[in-house]
């Protein structure tokens, strides 16, 4: 049976990533890109799927963490006879100078594992076996000086390893027995042909290992957040960096592809790409944390990605600018059974008009966070990008869409989409009375047909019968994205028709502190798991209508909820706990950063220490909206 989805903790190195499960096997691993076919994946069948075993006599208890302000991580195992560390980490290689512009790191698709025993004698085994292309491509293992060769077609991945390894069938086996103070490692390196990089012994890896390890306690210092929860959410961004991609400044939604939101059903979507919506929204955490060169970098992916300066842009796309078409793995299981397995997306030819308010959201956001003094390269062409965006957006006030949850149903009005098409509008304006070269009677016309839209959907959406704004003109749905927007302003978080929406919602989607988006129709399969940003969401408006003790606790209930290491996929079964969906989720973790700024600054504000407060709401909210 599969391993359940909290099993499992990400390393990686700005290009691509690996899933290690609590038994300390690698069972996801995609090279020498996110988005490349993945050669582990027992992560989605148990049989065919391959990985990166470690394998002990006499297993008595496992325990894990991070090193703390890194991306390196130690699982400890207890054995009959002894006890043995293992560091897991994809090396990260800096510049000697960091560019102005660019990776802060070079990848060479390396994977370091190291096993020091601590007390005793310890006796284990590594396996690996690599299934090449979602396990499409059969490959021989062979014996070369020392090393084992996997090859499948122009695919290569070499063994290398303190205890010669040996091979069994279509995997390397590396044995070891270690005493007190011994260590014994195993490097996989991807690549034409497969050469270890010239780490070939135990010192140079530890110099490896060490020279990763001061990467991150770097750039971990650079973290300006200085409030309550600080450990979950420095977690949560150091997850984010993991997830862009260095080479290009994209950032993926997820490391996974194919593990279902719904069992049975069939959710089962391919998350490795840059969705415009979950990258603004990231660029947003990154910049309130005081990481403005990763917000850069993102901008930088925009730039070149779509240099069309906002006319052309896209709701979805590929970390180097290319998409793949959706395709079902038929030949794999999925995990727990559930499939088709997806790879690619179909979302990418939908029609979602709120991008235009996240990517303005952001834009706006890193604008204010450098003072309006960008590189160049942002600021030469920003009188354009804001005539080319607010156009989109405007060209789209009228016309339904399949919204932020992408239903594979028809288009329908949403309300989160007409407040985002204000969003845009609005920051837009903020934005155009900072800088030179739009004309104010463009700006004039913006706020004027902002207001009209702001207008249209607070009348529209307001359901008597629900007292509540609902999810979609003349309907009776409810959506927790509604929350969203009182978190951008488009919908006063403080006022009563607001917070009885929230009430609603807590009524008709809520488990307990977890949130349901939706239980319209949406055509898909299966009943889909709680969403675990909506929880948050939920968490930032209580605290913006001056209910910060009640979102205090429900923040804290929610943390409570992710693994052992701190990481949230995107659902959780609210029958079970269990998480589900694709992991670890950039959505959650930046909803958990957000939530956690927004409640330090209603907490400041309120003068409160989680204490209920409604006189103090007027001055809290204003001073807690800047956290989006």
């Amino acid at each position: 049976m599969s391993k359940p989805i909290s099993d499992y903790a990400i390393i990686g190195d700005t290009h691509s990533t690996a899933l290690v499960s609590r038994d300390g096997s690698i069972d996801w691993l995609c090279w020498p890109r996110h988005d490349s076919p993945a050669l582990f994946l027992r992560l989605l069948d148990e049989a065919r799927g391959g990985a990166c075993s470690l394998d002990w006599e006499g297993l008595t208890g496992t325990e894990r963490r991070y090193l703390p302000g890194t991306n390196v991580l130690e699982t400890t195992f207890t054995t009959r006879t002894g006890r043995a560390r293992l560091s897991d980490a994809m090396p990260v290689n800096p510049p000697a100078a960091e560019p102005e512009e660019g990776p802060d790191s070079e990848g060479d698709s390396r994977l370091i594992r190291l096993v020091t025993c601590e007390a005793g004698t310890v006796t284990g085994r590594f396996r690996t076996r690599p299934t090449f292309d979602y396990a499409r491509r059969p490959c021989t293992p062979v014996l070369q000086a020392g090393t084992v060769l996997f090859e499948a077609g122009d695919q290569r991945l070499r063994v290398c390893a303190s205890h010669p390894p040996r091979i069994e069938g279509d995997a390397a086996e590396t044995a070891f027995t270690l005493r007190r103070g011994e260590t014994a490692y195993l490097i996989l390196t991807h690549g034409e042909d497969g050469r270890s990089a010239g780490i070939e012994d135990f010192a140079a890896g530890q110099d490896c290992l060490a020279r990763t390890v001061a990467y991150w306690e770097r750039w971990s210092a650079r973290c300006t957040y200085d409030g309550p929860y600080r450990e979950a959410v420095l977690r949560s961004a150091l997850c984010l960096k993991l997830l862009t991609y260095a080479p290009s400044g994209a950032i993926v939604a997820a490391a996974t592809a194919g593990l279902p939101e719904a069992v049975p059903g069939n959710r089962n979507y391919d998350y490795r790409f840059t969705w415009m919506r979950d990258a603004s929204f990231t660029v947003t955490a990154f910049v309130m944390l005081g990481y403005v060169r990763e917000a850069s970098e993102f901008l930088r992916f925009l730039r070149e990605a779509d240099g069309s300066f906002g006319r052309d842009t896209r709701l979805l796309y590929g970390i180097a600018g290319d998409m793949l078409p959706e395709e079902a793995l038929t030949h794999l299981a999925g995990w727990r059974g559930t499939g088709p397995v997806l790879i690619g997306n179909a979302a990418a030819d939908q029609d979602q008009h709120d991008i235009y308010g996240e990517l303005m959201r952001a834009l706006c956001g890193f604008l204010e966070a450098v003072d309006y003094d960008p590189p160049e390269k942002v600021n030469d062409r920003l009188p354009e990008v804001l005539e080319n965006l607010t156009a989109r957006a405007l060209a789209c006030r009228d016309v339904p869409d399949q919204g932020i949850w992408e239903l594979r149903t028809e288009p329908r009005h949403q309300v989160h989409t007409k407040a985002m098409i204000w969003v845009a509008l609005d920051n837009a304006v903020r934005i155009a009375r900072k800088i030179e070269g739009v004309p104010p009677g463009r700006i004039a016309e913006w706020e004027t047909a902002a207001a009209e839209i702001r207008a249209d959907y607070l009348a529209r959406a307001w359901n008597p019968g629900k007292q509540a704004y609902v999810g979609s003109y003349e309907s009776d749905d409810l959506d927790a994205a509604v929350m969203r927007v009182a978190l951008f302003g488009a919908i006063d978080p403080r006022d009563p028709r607001m917070l009885s929406t929230v009430r609603a919602i807590e009524r008709e989607l809520g488990a307990g502190d977890l949130i349901h988006r939706y239980r319209m129709p949406d055509g898909l399969e299966g009943r889909e798991g709680t969403f675990t940003a909506c929880a948050f969401w939920r968490v930032g408006c209580l605290a913006l209508a001056g209910h910060t003790g009640e979102a205090t606790a429900i923040f804290e209930r929610l943390l409570a909820r992710g693994n052992d290491v701190g990481l949230f996929a995107e659902e959780i079964d609210p029958s079970t706990g269990e998480q589900l969906g694709n992991t670890p989720q950039g959505f959650t973790h930046m909803a958990l950063i957000n939530a956690a700024i927004r409640l330090k600054g209603c907490l400041a504000a309120f003068g409160l220490v989680g204490a209920e407060e409604a006189g103090a709401r007027d001055a809290g909210a204003g001073a807690a909206q800047a956290a989006e």
